[in-house]
Order: structure tokens, then C-alpha cells, then sequence
């Protein structure tokens, strides 16, 4: 059985910096599957090395100040590209992945998912564009997903 692991971060208090927890929120409401672990964090923290160790795909979900507002960007996360800067108090996924390979010996494949956010002001709420965004976003995930067997 594949384990997969899915990282919905970014600040809930921070407008629409909040889109990869919203997401990781919607998809926790879905049925239950071991196979899969969802996870709404506030950052990434080297902490996370070890479940990544252990999976065999990581969804990250974030949202990005960069970009035309409401675009999803879907890309391929490489280990490789890790800076080797020591960390600090902002970890990226690809420094998370090749942790995990120096500490663990293995990395899974991993993606992310991010919409570019409109509005990253204080506050509970999405912007209406971006919140618009939620149901294709997590339809994203959902297509990587292995199918259960019939």
C-alpha cells in the first residue's frame, strides 16, 4: 500500500496565505483512508523529515505572492534544488526532501500545489478569488491519488 502525505500550510490569519490549510481542512472532511496522512500546518519545520521519510508521495499545498492572482501552479519538487544553506526559520520543501534523504536514506516523489493569492492582509477570510479556487485545488489532489482497487 502507497503512504501519502499531504501538507496544507500557510497562516489562517493571514488572508490568502491560508489557502494550502484550507484546502488540507476540505480534504480532512473527506472519508478517511491509512494510507493517507493530511496535515494543516502553520510552516514547514525540519520536524517534518521523518513522516517524509516514510512516504511515498508528498502533496504540498501553499499559496504564492508571485503571479497572476487565482492561477494554480502544479510542479514537480526536486531535492536536488535544496539550497545548501543551513536552515532557518523558513524550511522549503526541497531542503525538507533532502533532509529526509540524508537523515533516512529516501525522499518521496513530491509536488506542489499553490494558488497565487490576492490578499495577504490580516485576516480570517480567503479573498473571494482565491477562495474560489478551493474545489479545483482539491480536485488536484484528488487526481494524484492512487484509484482503489475494485
Amino acid at each position: 500500500m502507497s503512504r501519502i502525505l499531504i501538507l496544507g500550510y500557510g497562516n489562517p490569519l493571514r488572508g490568502d496565505d491560508a489557502f494550502g490549510w484550507r484546502v488540507a481542512e476540505r480534504l480532512l472532511e473527506l472519508p478517511p483512508d491509512p494510507s493517507i496522512e493530511i496535515l494543516c500546518l502553520h510552516q514547514l519545520t525540519p520536524e517534518l523529515m521523518d513522516p517524509l521519510s516514510r512516504a511515498d508521495l508528498a502533496i504540498f499545498i501553499d499559496a504564492a505572492a508571485a503571479g497572476d492572482p487565482g492561477a494554480i501552479l502544479e510542479r514537480r519538487i526536486d531535492p536536488e534544488s535544496a539550497s545548501r544553506a543551513a536552515f532557518t526559520h523558513h524550511a522549503t520543501p526541497e531542503a525538507l526532501l533532502a533532509g529526509a534523504r540524508a537523515l533516512y536514506g529516501r525522499a518521496p516523489e513530491a509536488v506542489m500545489i499553490s494558488v497565487t493569492g490576492a490578499d495577504f492582509s490580516l485576516g480570517a477570510e480567503l479573498s473571494p478569488l482565491v477562495g474560489s479556487r478551493l474545489d479545483e485545488a482539491v480536485a488536484t489532489v484528488l487526481r494524484m491519488l492512487p484509484r482503489p482497487a475494485l
